[in-house]
């Protein structure tokens, strides 16, 4: 009987396993300026420097890559697997990536980068990081938006990698799109601008590649109904509407819900942003994985939120926990949280 008893556990054991196995985190950070400690003479990254405004020490630096770490455990715990895929933004260069990878909590995962510096003012850029058991890296390219009224403009890259998960095909965009410095208003031709390049690219993909499945990620500086995102991108609130060819935002439907990622002038927006193609979407008949909706709520995103990394006090209490309130060191995660949405079969 004992026998019997302890060869059904493990026979459950592998199905709860297995099951895991067969879906997958797709995650979004933005890590709010990390950077190292040093100058680079090239970019404007004075003010992250020992010497600069922000006093910005190994010290610093070090408690902020753990808080990063804390905030991508945490999620795994809770998911019982590792992110296969993060997209991330705000970072300087290759070795802050490195140095984040190798945590004692993260190093276990593998995780593999792919990053091109861009040739944004401050040096900041955008990165993929993907676990190689998970995700099957082919290529790699990096394009600037293109923005009519100003053909020079130059901004943060966008990334765009290939490779397979369960032998299905993808491309994965990460983006991290022009601030609303200025004005929202004033401003939205700059974003509409990186949403029609993001756009044209996928698009090309689909008619080349017509079972491709697309993961457009980032911070968008834009909420999901707005002008970039809803009418240039064209990604659709609710699954009813979408057909071959068009794109699902799984994150316009939780901010009317009340969902945010940051807090600005005591209210909420929810800049970051991870969309899907149809292909990836119930329906389709496009390969087997598809997004998958949440098992605790009826969202097909997430918003990952933990008491820890939210502000308790002061001016930005119930807010994201950053790390920097100006130039003073408030020794936070970021000043976004993260976002992730789950496919499987």
């Amino acid at each position: 009987m004992r026998r019997l008893l302890v060869t059904i556990f493990l026979l459950l054991l592998s199905v709860v396993l297995f099951a895991q196995q067969q879906s997958h985190i797709i995650m979004f950070y933005n890590l709010e300026n990390l950077f190292d400690i040093y100058d680079d003479p090239v970019v404007k990254d004075d003010e992250f420097t020992p010497d600069g405004p922000k006093e910005w020490t190994e010290n610093k630096y070090r408690k902020k890559l753990s808080n990063i770490e804390e905030v991508i455990y945490s999620l795994a715990a809770s998911q019982k697997k590792y992110p296969a895929v993060i997209g991330v933004s705000e970072i300087e260069n290759r070795r802050v990536l490195d140095d984040l990878v190798s945590t004692s909590k993260l190093v276990r995962a593998n995780y593999q980068i792919v990053h091109y510096d861009s040739p944004e003012a401050r040096g900041v850029d955008v990165a993929l990081l993907y676990r190689p058991d998970v995700f099957k890296y082919e290529k790699s390219d990096v394009f600037q938006p293109y923005i009519p009224e100003r053909p020079d403009f130059k901004t943060r890259d966008i990334l765009a990698v290939y490779g397979r998960i369960d032998g299905e095909l993808f491309c994965f965009f990460v983006n991290h799109w022009s601030s609303r410095i200025g004005g929202a208003e004033q401003s939205e031709y700059l974003r509409c601008g990186c949403a029609e390049t993001v756009r044209e690219y996928a698009d090309s993909l689909q008619k080349v590649h017509p079972d491709i499945k697309i993961v457009i990620m980032g911070d968008m500086n834009d909420d999901p109904k707005d002008r970039s995102l809803s009418e240039v991108l064209g990604a659709k609130e609710k699954i009813s509407s979408v057909v071959q060819g068009e794109y699902f935002n799984p994150f316009w439907s939780m901010q009317k819900a009340g969902y945010g990622t940051l807090g600005y002038q005591d209210s909420w927006s929810l800049f970051d942003n991870i969309i899907v193609n149809y292909n990836l979407l119930p329906d389709s008949e496009a390969g087997e994985l598809k997004v998958l909706k949440g098992a605790r709520n009826k969202f097909y995103g997430t918003v990952f939120k933990r008491p820890f990394m939210v502000q308790s006090k002061g001016k930005y209490k119930n807010y994201p926990w950053r790390t920097y309130s100006g130039n003073t060191f408030l020794g936070g995660y970021s000043d976004h949280f993260p976002v992730y949405i789950e496919i499987g079969k």
